[in-house]
Parts: C-alpha cells; sequence; structure tokens
C-alpha cells in the first residue's frame, strides 16, 4: 500500500495518514482537474483505486493518473470532444444500431466506448450504463467505470512491469498519445515520489 501520508504531504493537505476524498480529490487537481470535477473524482477514486488495487504501490497509480488524464485531456473532459460519429457501425465495439456511434462514444476518465463496452462495464459496477449511457460521464461513475475496466484488462500487472506501451495498447488499441502519456507518467512519478 502506498504511504498515504506522504502524498498528502506532497499534496499539501492535512496529514492524518488516512486515504479518502480529499487527497484523491488533490491529486486529481493537481493532475488538471477542476476543483469541482476533482472533488467528485476523488469521492469515488477514495474506494474504488483501493479495491481496484490501485493503491497497492506507487507504479499503479502513477500509470492510472497518466492514462486516465491522457483519455480525459487532464480529467476535464469526461466525455469525448468528437461526436462519435466515427464509431457507427464498428460490431467490434458492439456499435450496431444506427446512433450507436454517437450514444456510445467515450466518456468518463479513461473514456468507455461502444456499446458492449458500456454493457459490460455497466454491469461490473451495478448501473444500467448501456440503457443511460449519458451517466458515464458522470465523474464518479465514470471512474467506477475506469477501474472497472483496468481490473479487467489486468492493467495493475503492467503498471507493475513499469510497461507503458502494454497499457496503452489496451487501452487504446494502439500507441495513439504515447508521447504525451509518458511525460503524465513522468509528471506523475515525480509528483508521487
Amino acid at each position: 500500500m502506498i504511504d498515504i501520508a506522504n502524498l498528502q504531504r506532497r499534496l499539501g493537505v492535512g496529514v492524518d495518514g488516512i486515504n479518502g476524498p480529499a487527497t484523491m480529490g488533490a491529486l486529481f487537481v493537481r493532475c488538471g482537474a477542476p476543483a469541482v470535477i476533482g472533488a467528485e473524482l476523488g469521492l469515488s477514486a477514495a474506494v474504488h483505486f483501493e479495491a481496484a488495487g490501485i493503491l497497492d504501490n506507487m507504479s499503479r497509480l502513477a500509470h492510472a493518473i497518466a492514462q486516465m488524464g491522457h483519455e480525459s485531456d487532464g480529467f476535464q473532459a469526461m466525455e469525448e470532444y468528437a461526436s462519435g460519429r466515427a464509431y457507427e457501425g464498428r460490431p467490434d465495439l458492439g456499435n450496431t444500431a444506427a446512433g450507436d456511434g454517437v450514444r456510445f462514444k467515450g466518456r468518463g476518465p479513461i473514456q468507455i466506448t461502444g456499446r458492449a463496452n458500456y454493457r459490460l462495464y455497466g454491469r461490473r459496477i451495478g448501473i444500467d450504463v448501456e440503457r443511460h449511457p449519458e451517466i458515464a460521464a458522470i465523474p464518479s461513475i465514470g471512474l467506477q467505470l475506469s477501474c472497472a475496466y483496468w481490473t479487467a484488462k489486468n492493467l495493475n500487472a503492467f503498471a507493475d512491469r513499469d510497461d507503458i506501451e502494454g497499457i496503452t495498447r489496451r487501452i487504446n488499441g494502439g500507441l495513439n498519445g504515447l508521447s504525451d502519456r509518458q511525460k503524465r507518467l513522468a509528471a506523475a512519478k515525480a509528483l508521487l515520489a
């Protein structure tokens, strides 16, 4: 488990050694989130990062922050900027009905995309995001989906090996944005060291 008291000192928040919403919220804000989004992400992360094993060590936390930070434009965009039309008719994403591309575009910190992923990860967290896809953009729900995705894709194992390319491929299917992800990882490691 990471040293929460040390993280709190680095973030300039009250030091009590307990992982909580204020600590996690401060981390997201330090990594670019607006205060309101950071607070909501922090509330969710205080519970779900631990459950997903992301708080087991600094490498896992740094990789999660870097990848989610890249995907969400520094935790500022809980919904993909593009319309989602590029995902129309993509059976690999489960987008088989007209309008699925737009309806199931990327949302949340890790930008869950496609009807199939909304169905799968929504069921894993016990929320019907397939029926109500817009709620995946609510930061706390999006973070739960992101943690479910992180766990299902076994991304902690890649973080333990410091394999940023492996994580990027599992999230994105390629190496899109690798240089930004590397910069974010270096910044997260410096903050968390």
